[in-house]
């Protein structure tokens, strides 16, 4: 069966449809490889009879000519969604233990596409992190390794590190995952996967636990790009449970795959060339704008001047945010309680046993600037700030269809590599932190591989609701790299 997880998305569908295998056969192939890889610490929770059993449901459907987008295909759900009756707990001891009475409208959408949850994957705590080191369950590894013989573990790239790890180890075949300022398109890169976060407001928020408000955004991984607009398609639709939901129609992503990008226009922005930008990253760019002209399309300079202001907007914007939706644990109502002699030391004592560091840390940053005599300097200018990032892009976007830059400055690092300073962490956000502040679509392809032999990635940005473009240009650097790059543990056997 092994043969099965090697598959991509269409490639199962079209073994399905056609009774080559069943989605019970698949999902226990899948099950499997979950099992003899736990040493990578991909999953918090496991769900093998779930998933039969909605495997068996799905084998019937088809039977009976019932077919959804994802009829059979078995998933892997990061554990930011919530999942009736299956724990979830955003990588935190703070929910360790909360069984949600409902499902995402995410999730459910999913399931009622056909697809089947072999269980939550883990993340950075509450999805603050670049390399899902900051869970409570311990740290995700990577599947790949450096080929300097130096066997160390590496990061999968945060927060969404366990569903990408599951992805690029062949023990899922797609899987969710959740994008603040990069943390699908990140970790896409770091494990030689593709992944698209789509135009803020494309995929409902309703069930999702929340980081940033105004910044989250659900989104895909997959194996390649045709396989991340199956997976977008069942996932977006207008929720009217979500405020934030915009109300447009989905568009059928997947059956304009692979139209051409002749004639395009694809922008270059210049500041995205920084000081002290590894070489193997700035020539993968350069391959990258070759790959497009070959194709067809004309390369365009332009400028988005406020770049270099995009971090420390969103490293206040999004805390300030975090600490007020984290104001929410306080250990009464739900979730972890460590009592006190009084209400007060209730809610101390709850907070300090319950979260990471790393929350603390940014709820302490959140809670500075947005306290009285700092709000004005801090807050209200970063939204300010905010502002003009859009309207570089929206400048940008005049003079040409979609971006395309390098999605991570780095490849994948060791664990502990970069962990005794937060702002080296913060930093692998600098090219994905743009879009996510301007609520863009943007998605990472695999396109090489460093001297180490570990995956690198391309980034292609859209304008807003311009998914079908940022999936043609994705398209395009797909085909050009023709990255069949594996972690030298997975068999090598094609599909």
């Amino acid at each position: 069966m092994s043969d099965l997880t090697n598959l991509t998305i269409k490639g199962a569908l079209t073994g399905l449809e056609n009774k080559e295998f069943s989605s019970v056969e698949l999902t226990k192939a899948h099950i499997d490889s979950v099992e003899s890889q736990r040493h990578l610490n991909a999953f918090i929770v496991e769900t093998p009879e779930i998933a039969l059993q909605q495997a068996e449901a799905s084998d019937k459907k088809r039977a009976s000519g019932d077919v959804g987008l994802l009829e059979g295909i078995p998933l892997a759900i990061k554990d930011l969604f919530c999942t009736k009756g299956v724990q979830t707990t955003a990588s935190s001891h703070m929910l360790e233990g909360f069984i949600p009475q409902y499902e995402s409208t995410v999730t459910q959408k999913l399931f009622d596409n056909g697809a089947v949850m072999l269980g939550k994957t883990s993340l950075d705590e509450f999805a603050m992190g670049s390399s899902n080191t900051t869970s409570y369950f311990g740290n995700v590894i990577n599947p790949w390794k450096r080929n300097n013989g130096d066997n160390a573990d590496l990061v999968p790239g945060g927060s969404s590190g366990g569903s990408s790890s599951a992805l690029a180890a062949r023990m899922a075949m797609g899987a969710t995952g959740t994008d603040t300022g990069g943390s699908i398109r990140q970790p896409a890169a770091f494990c030689g996967i593709t992944g698209i976060k789509p135009t803020y407001g494309r995929c409902s928020r309703w069930g999702i636990v929340a980081f940033a408000s105004s910044l989250d955004q659900a989104g895909a991984f997959a194996r390649n790009v045709e396989d991340c607009a199956i997976m977008l398609q069942a996932m977006s639709g207008h929720d009217p449970k979500d405020s934030t939901s915009a109300n447009r129609e989905v568009p059928n992503w997947s059956s304009l795959y692979g139209k051409d990008i002749k004639g395009m226009k694809i922008g270059i922005p210049k500041e995205y060339r920084m000081d002290g930008m590894p070489e193997e990253i700035a020539n993968l760019w350069d391959q990258g704008i070759a790959w497009m002209k070959e194709a067809g399309a004309e390369i365009v300079d332009v400028s988005l001047p406020h770049t270099k202001y995009a971090l420390p907007t969103y490293y206040i914007i999004a805390p300030a945010e975090a600490s007020s939706n984290l104001a929410r644990y306080d250990g009464v109502r739900y979730g972890l309680r460590e009592t006190g002699d009084n209400l007060i030391d209730t809610y101390e004592n709850t907070r300090s046993k319950g979260f990471g560091e790393e929350v603390k840390r940014r709820i302490m940053i959140g809670t500075y600037v947005l306290s009285a005599g700092y709000y004005d300097a801090y807050y209200i200018k970063a939204q300010k700030v905010r502002r003009l990032i859009l309207q570089d892009f929206e400048k940008a976007y005049e003079k040409c269809d979609a971006l395309l830059t390098p999605t991570a400055p780095s490849a994948a690092f060791a664990i502990g590599e970069n962990e005794d300073d937060p702002i080296k962490m913060y930093l692998n956000d600098v090219f994905t932190v743009p879009a996510s502040l301007a609520g863009l679509p943007g998605m990472s392809v695999p396109a090489g591989l460093s001297a180490d032999g570990l995956p690198l990635g391309l980034q292609i940005l859209g304008k807003a609701w311009d998914e079908e473009t940022v999936f043609r240009v994705a398209h395009a650097v797909e085909q050009a790299a023709n990255f069949t790059a594996m972690p030298a543990t997975i068999s090598r056997k094609a599909a």
